[in-house]
């Protein structure tokens, strides 16, 4: 500031110079009056003419801003006048007190004063403009005759106490038109693999397998056709299309029919042919449209195949999968991953196993076979439990005495954990239902066994994954590896009645999800020591249980045509093994082929059971309510509502799905 005083002195004033004359004058009339007189006669006159210079300056200033405005409103009116965007005055009420030329050519109308917007412009209202207050850049179009426009305003204040809104429409028409060219002429990538195609063509007598190959490329390729696409077999079970994105919609609309045409192949194969669609559209570079595109594939694999999985953004969308996932009768993969686990478990230090959080008999027995495979390699194992044992309170006070397995807690396993520690998890993918969630990022070396189709939330960072979504159980599995990980398996009675458990109470005593593989896997446990009547005698109900899970499907009701809701409040002490007993119970009812039982577990914590007969994805249906499982087996736990609120959201669910059916 003293700097800017400092320029300000030195700025040449008049004023300054006739107060020193001024001075100088007074100083010379003290010593000679002649002088003196003569001085200030000068000083009056340049006092005057220096008045009189600046009264003219001013006066000239002032005529050259005035001329300047008028010039600037003229520049103004006839700017407004010949806008070249369509442009309208309106009062606050709507009413029209002015409009130029080219508002008037938009709207294809004449004679628009006194008249309201809303009835000019269909969709128009007046409040929903005013609602903003910046009025600029705000995304509110209309379309006008054909034209979509965006509207952009003005409140102005015309006179004392009343305001005007000036209404600006931008054409972009052309611009919509353009981004929708550029949506639709994506290019969209579509992965495509062959189900068991080993499988199909070995079941397919010799000189018919040619046929059959032949005729899955031609179905292939005019599907390809219809899109404009170009189509590329990579390998012979493998494809890839390339198309426009503008064709995504059409085949949305008929929910991938080509899933329906393959499988109506019947060229002498046994098997019916089926496909696995990854399909993403490109919204980077194309390097991650082929990532997009394989993560939809795989998902779709890892849910059994024969559907088609769409990505957009981080949402996957389902198509098909109504059909069960095939058994696979070649054993190979089950060698191949209990030879890669051998090695896992050699290399690590320790192993640590666990189950999904209120565990089953399956969720349990697996983890007992994979403890006895540490154990059998010299290696230290725990299996994680965390306090909440009540589903399997039979089978779990058989080892809870024993010194020989190690229980720990999710703390107690985050302390032992390392950089070579081992973790196995076993009849869950679904990083949040494991019983230790935080074990999955303290450690990269994790292991996954499990049989459910895969959904959204997945743990991905594994070294090794054996996900079977066409296996009865996760204890199934494990029982495979067991055949293979030893040449001579140790493997105690008590815990075989445990794996056999597990078959069994996913199987529902061998009715369901169950294959060839399911009965070998159940006669290597029965040689192992496993007694039938004993696993029975896990499976026994008390009295209040029995009444709870009566009570249940007494108070069932019948929603739609065959579909069946059941809500309990108070169910007992094991809730999660009630709800899935009723829900299992109300399939013998004869009408009914898909029930959902409700229940309460604790404070705002609410489980789902879902049954089909395969009419109903009742897995599709849970997975709306963050839940999961198999095509005719599922279930959901919520957290924070109140049972009729899960009810409600249910009813949503089911309406939706039958929805996207009937369409």
């Amino acid at each position: 500031m003293s700097r800017n005083r400092f320029f300000k002195a030195l700025v040449p004033d008049t004023k300054i110079y006739l107060w020193i004359i001024g001075i100088l004058t007074l100083i010379i009339l003290a010593y000679n009056r002649t002088y003196g007189i003569l001085g200030m006669v000068l000083l009056v006159y340049l006092t005057y003419y220096n008045w009189k210079t600046s009264y003219n300056r001013k006066k000239k200033w002032t005529q050259y801003i005035e001329s300047l405005s008028s010039e600037i409103d003229s520049a103004s009116k006839y700017a407004i006048l010949n806008l070249p965007v369509p442009l309208i005055i309106l009062e606050f009420d709507g009413t029209v007190t002015w409009y130029n030329s080219k508002f008037s050519e938009a709207v294809k109308e004449k004679d628009l004063l006194e008249r309201n917007m809303e009835e000019i412009v269909p969709g128009f209202k007046m409040s929903e403009m005013l609602k903003e207050d910046d009025g600029y850049g705000q995304e509110i179009r209309f379309t006008i005759k054909g034209r979509l426009y965006q509207t952009l305003h003005n409140v102005v204040k015309a006179e004392k106490d009343r305001y005007i809104v000036i209404l600006y429409f931008i054409d972009r028409t052309e611009l919509s038109k353009l981004s929708i060219r550029y949506e639709e002429e994506k290019t969209a990538l579509a992965q495509i693999e062959v189900d068991d195609y080993d499988d199909v063509i070995s079941s397919t007598q010799e000189g018919e397998r040619p046929l059959v190959v032949a005729e899955i490329d031609r179905r292939l390729g005019l599907w390809s056709t219809r899109m404009n696409g170009i189509i590329k077999k990579l390998q012979k079970d493998k494809y890839v299309v390339f198309f426009d994105a503008r064709y995504l919609e059409n085949q949305i609309a008929k929910k991938f029919d080509i899933l329906d045409e393959v499988r109506e192949i019947n060229l002498g194969n046994k098997i019916p042919v089926t496909l696995s669609i990854g399909v993403s559209v490109r919204k980077g570079n194309f390097g991650q449209l082929e990532d997009d595109s394989v993560a939809a594939l795989d998902l779709a694999l890892g849910r059994g195949g024969n559907q088609a999985v769409v990505k957009n953004e981080n949402i996957f969308d389902f198509y098909g999968g109504k059909t069960k996932a095939l058994e696979k009768r070649n054993k190979v993969k089950a060698r191949v991953v209990s030879h890669a686990l051998k090695q896992l478990l050699d290399q690590s230090s320790r192993v640590i196993i666990m189950g999904h959080k209120m565990p089953d008999m399956d969720s349990y027995g697996a983890a007992i076979g994979v403890y006895r495979m540490a154990l059998n390699r010299g290696k230290d194992a725990f299996v994680v439990m965390n306090g909440n044992e009540g589903n399997i309170e039979s089978i779990y006070g058989k080892f809870k005495g024993d010194k020989s397995y190690a229980f720990i807690s999710p703390q107690k396993a985050q302390e032992l954990c390392d950089d070579k520690t081992l973790v196995i998890v076993v009849d869950t993918h679904r990083p949040s239902f494991v019983q230790c969630p935080e074990l999955l990022e303290m450690t990269n070396r994790i292991v996954l066994i499990d049989h459910h189709r895969r959904g959204t939330e997945f743990i991905e960072n594994t070294v090794l994954r054996y996900l079977e979504p066409y296996a009865s159980s996760a204890s199934e599995l494990v029982t495979e590896i067991l055949q293979y990980i030893e040449e001579r398996m140790t493997l105690e009675k008590i815990e075989a009645e445990a794996l056999l458990a597990g078959i069994m109470v996913d199987t529902k005593n061998f009715s369901f999800k169950t294959g060839v593989r399911t009965f070998e896997a159940a006669s290597f446990l029965r040689r192992a020591g496993a007694d039938t009547t004993e696993v029975k005698q896990l499976f026994q109900d008390d009295l209040e249980m029995f009444v709870s899970r009566a009570d249940i499907v007494r108070k069932a009701e019948i929603i739609r045509d065959g579909i069946a809701i059941s809500v309990c409040t108070e169910c007992g002490g094991n809730v999660q093994l009630v709800v899935a007993q009723a829900a299992d119970a109300l399939l013998n009812i004869r009408g009914i082929n898909t029930s959902f039982v409700i229940g309460t577990k604790g404070e705002g914590e609410i489980l789902i059971s879902g049954r089909s007969l395969g009419d109903m994805n009742v897995q599709v249906i849970l997975e709306k309510l963050g839940g999961g499982g198999h095509l005719t087996v599922a279930g959901a736990q919520i957290e924070g509502i109140t049972t009729e609120e899960a009810r409600n959201m249910l009813l949503a669910a089911i309406d939706e799905y039958l929805a996207k059916e009937d369409n």
